[in-house]
């Protein structure tokens, strides 16, 4: 596959994300189309599992519960 005309803003910012994964720009592009079409995608996780995900390294212990369907209740104000 070929892709013509990036930006070069955009290839700028794939080759630092790629060096942040310690990986190549292609190794980087191939795991962005992986990652987009797979059904583990992070866009498609479930709220609680993307949170739980993101402080996985700084301490979280347990699993967020998912809340489908619940109601909110305003905040009370004191007058």
């Amino acid at each position: 596959m070929i892709i013509r005309n990036i930006e070069e803003d955009l290839k700028i910012r794939l080759a630092v994300r790629a060096s942040q994964h310690g990986r190549s720009l292609e190794e980087e592009v191939y795991q962005i189309l992986r990652s987009a079409v797979t059904e583990t995608s992070p866009k498609r996780q479930m709220l609680g599992s993307r949170i739980a995900a993101r402080f996985a390294g700084v301490g979280l212990q347990g699993p967020l519960p998912e809340l489908h369907g619940q109601t909110i209740e305003p905040m009370g104000f004191v007058e």
